[in-house]
């Protein structure tokens, strides 16, 4: 049950540890999303909350619900501003060079009939940041530590792939599954709210990546 992995709670903002699996939207196709699980997180309010940003489905960890329409609209300003801080854990099916750096690489959405959509660089597209720091190798695979500057979609799996040369481990769309799952964690998220204290929290460690041998 999501109210068992409930990481901060106020009257404004609720964060969540997000399991991997679990999309925020419905899936076109149906089946079981957040949105099933809005009415055991309201904690005594009578409207639910509603999800400020997107995590991907395969993603775990730090996702900001808003528990007021006021407080939806100034939490998704934070958002828009570039104001709140992330902060990204992934395995990557590989070892990337160097040990730090910022990726530039603006993304377009493409689509094709064989390979549905996806996200790729491209100089014409929005821009898109990304701060990587190498913490960990094991087994020709790496951990990395990742704080998106931006929030395109698919920002983190695509430089990945693009910017530094390996994909996420078990990313279905740009690299290759693993029966564990895709290794991309929202491990912190700081997001400032003025005249309060922030809304912040850090996710716990995934098991999947102490499955494949990475330690938190």
């Amino acid at each position: 049950m999501l109210n068992e992995r409930v990481l901060f709670l106020d009257g404004e903002a609720l964060i969540i540890d997000k399991p991997a699996g679990l999309p925020v939207d419905p899936p076109r196709a149906g089946g079981i999303s957040l949105e099933n699980h809005l009415a055991n997180l309201t904690f005594g309010f009578r409207r639910w909350p509603r999800a400020v940003h997107r995590l991907d489905r395969d993603t775990s960890g730090c996702l900001l619900l808003s528990r007021n329409p006021k407080a939806h609209a100034r939490l998704q300003q934070a958002f828009e501003a570039g104001t709140v801080r992330k902060r990204y854990v992934a395995i990557l099916d590989g070892v990337p060079q160097g040990a730090e750096g910022e990726i530039d690489l603006p993304l377009v959405k493409i689509s094709s009939a064989e390979r549905g959509w996806r996200m790729t660089g491209d100089p014409t597209g929005k821009a898109a940041r990304t701060r990587w720091r190498l913490l960990g190798e094991k087994d020709g695979k790496a951990l990395v530590e990742l704080h998106p500057a931006t929030g395109r979609t698919h920002q983190i799996r695509v430089h990945a792939l693009e910017g530094l040369g390996v994909p996420v481990l078990g990313d279905p769309v740009y690299g290759t599954a693993h029966p564990a799952g895709m290794m991309l964690h929202a491990a912190e998220l700081v997001v400032p709210r003025p005249g309060k204290p922030d809304a912040a929290a850090q996710a716990p460690w995934p098991a999947r990546f102490a499955e494949i041998g990475f330690d938190g």
